[in-house]
């Protein structure tokens, strides 16, 4: 399937590894120009050489913590140093937050801004230039806890919040010809993952888990969440508005 993305200028945020890296090199083979952002140096560089040996038709990056640097500030320099883009991913966030159910506000703020506050700063001035040319795609990476709402508290809610925005902010943008989603992966395996050291180690969680919760039985991939990313960027979508769309091997 062609997906008409050549050429077009795709920021990623959260790009130097794991899904982030997948979505990356799958940009890369549909020859888009990247701009991705992460904290390491090196892994971003390390990136870029698998994105231009994919095809990307440029690759630049930028050395960013949205957890530490003004988003807003970060969003303005990104459009003056390169211009508006076409596609924007957010590939932030981590459930490796506080797990403390009865913790105090300041626990809950730390997750809502990396899960999803951070983002949505950089939204406010991302997508107004988008607005302005009446087309683009902005694609959040939630996860499917939001929507079964297991795991760690302060994870799982703060990606419902993140999912409700979608929701809610996506039909107001709906008429304008940007398109606002989310994806929201289930268990994904990678080199460094979670799950990766009891993968390795033969685990008997590993079996437990999968057997309980992935009814299809095995991990995702980064590349199998990188396809949907790639399809709700392009044309093909465009009937798709505020969607969150689970890609979790049918999580149960």
């Amino acid at each position: 399937m062609d997906l008409g993305l050549n050429n077009k200028l795709v920021l990623v945020v959260g790009a130097s590894k794991g899904i982030g890296r997948g979505i990356v090199k799958g940009f890369a083979e549909e020859h888009c120009r990247i701009v991705a952002i992460a904290r390491s140096e090196d892994l971003l560089k390390e990136t870029g050489k698998e994105a231009c040996d994919a095809g990307a038709a440029e690759y630049h990056y930028e050395v960013a913590d949205i957890m530490e640097c003004n988003t807003q500030e970060l969003a303005h320099r990104l459009i003056d140093k390169y211009g508006a883009f076409d596609v924007v991913v957010h590939n932030v966030g981590t459930s490796l937050v506080s797990r403390n159910h009865l913790g105090p506000a300041e626990d809950w703020f730390h997750a809502l801004k990396l899960n999803a506050v951070a983002a949505i700063d950089m939204n406010s001035v991302l997508i107004p230039p988008m607005i302005e040319r009446k087309s683009g795609r902005v694609i959040h990476i939630s996860s499917i806890s939001a929507k079964m709402l297991r795991g760690n508290p302060l994870y799982a809610s703060s990606k419902e919040f993140l999912c409700a925005y979608v929701t809610t902010v996506g039909r107001q943008l709906a008429p304008t010809g940007v398109l606002l989603c989310s994806v929201m992966p289930g268990a994904v395996a990678f080199e460094g993952s979670y799950w990766d050291k009891f993968v390795k180690e033969g685990h008997p969680r590993v079996h437990e888990f999968l057997s309980q919760h992935q009814a299809v039985n095995r991990f995702g991939t980064p590349e199998e969440i990188a396809n949907v990313v790639l399809f709700m960027a392009s044309s093909k979508s465009s009937f798709m508005q505020a969607t969150n769309i689970p890609v979790d091997g049918a999580n149960m």
